[in-house]
Formats: structure tokens, sequence, C-alpha cells
């Protein structure tokens, strides 16, 4: 793993993180319904994607400010419409990964009576980010117009102690599903 370039890094993470999405979607669509078995998959889910969805905004805060300091000031308007974009989709990505969180910490204490919580949190959060995240397209053009290969890996920060996290917290994720739920795995 450690010889894969940072970019690349990068990119094989989000991917995982769309499948652990993916999977949680898969969990949320048939339902718990108060089975305890849904517990460990629950909050491998939240484990997971609270590390991930904090890298990510790590990554998306410095290419902003990276931007920024690129274009200068003023600014002109669709750089400033896309920068804005950017940082109202990420306060808004942590409010609800706050939510999540919060009801992740309410199933390790509260065991399977948190469940309805959890997903009702979880459909709302997978719903936005399947809506707002990601790079959108203005906010793409100028980090590839702006950045050099340098600067991605910079931006993507990413260290042998991260990845090898990453991969503990996908494999568990995998490792609980419950009985009837299949999601395809991200190698």
């Amino acid at each position: 793993m450690s010889n894969l370039p940072r970019r690349e890094r990068v990119a094989r993470e989000r991917r995982r993180l769309k499948s652990v999405r993916h999977a949680l979607s898969v969990a949320l669509e048939k339902g718990a319904r108060g089975d305890a078995a849904y517990l460990p998959f629950y909050v491998a889910e939240g484990d997971y994607i609270e590390a991930a969805m904090h890298r990510l905004h790590i990554q998306d805060v410095r290419m902003g400010e990276m931007i920024r300091s690129r274009l200068g000031t003023p600014l002109d308007a669709s750089a400033e419409q896309a920068l804005s974009d950017l940082d109202t989709r990420l306060g808004d990505n942590q409010r609800h990964l706050h939510q999540l969180i919060a009801a992740r910490d309410a199933l390790r204490a509260e065991g399977a009576a948190a469940l309805d919580r959890f997903e009702k949190v979880s459909r709302a959060y997978t719903a936005y980010i399947t809506a707002n995240m990601g790079h959108h397209g203005a906010i793409t053009e100028l980090a590839q117009k702006l950045f050099s290969m340098d600067d991605w890996a910079y931006m993507a920060g990413v260290t042998e102690a991260e990845t090898q996290r990453e991969q503990q917290l996908y494999d568990r994720v995998f490792a609980t599903l419950p009985a009837g739920v299949t999601a395809p795995v991200e190698a």
C-alpha cells in the first residue's frame, strides 16, 4: 500500500467511502427493526464515516485555502461562487456528521433502543452526501488549473498510519454486515 502514490490513495479512499456508504444505504433500506445484530455494523459504519469524513474535510478545507491563496484578491464572481458553495457544503456536511456521531454514540450507550435514531440520522446524512458532496465542477476546475502534482500530494496529506487505520475500519464494516445485507467491497 505504501508504494501507491498519494493521489491514488486518496482516490481509493474516496471509492471505499462510497462502498461503505452504499452498504449503509442497503442496510437502511432493509431496516434493523430493532434487531441488535445491526449494532456492530452501524457502530462500525459510524466509526468509518467519522474517520473518513474528517480526513476528507481537512483535504477539502485545504483545497479551498490553496485556491484562495493562488487566486489572490479580488476573486472573480465565478471563483467566489465556487468557493462559497464549497464552504456551504463543508459546513452542512459537518452538521450532519456531528449528528451521525451522536447517534452512533447513542448506539454504544443505549444499544438496540437507539437503532431508530441512528437510522433516521443516517438516512438524512446519506441523502445529503449523495446530493451534495464530492468535487463539483467549478471548484475541481479551479484546483486542476492551479495545482501541481506536489500541491495535490500536500492537499491529500495521506500518512501510512492513516492508511492503516482506514483499512482496519473498512474491514470492520464489512466483517459486521448483518445477515441479508450485501454490498460490493472495494479492494
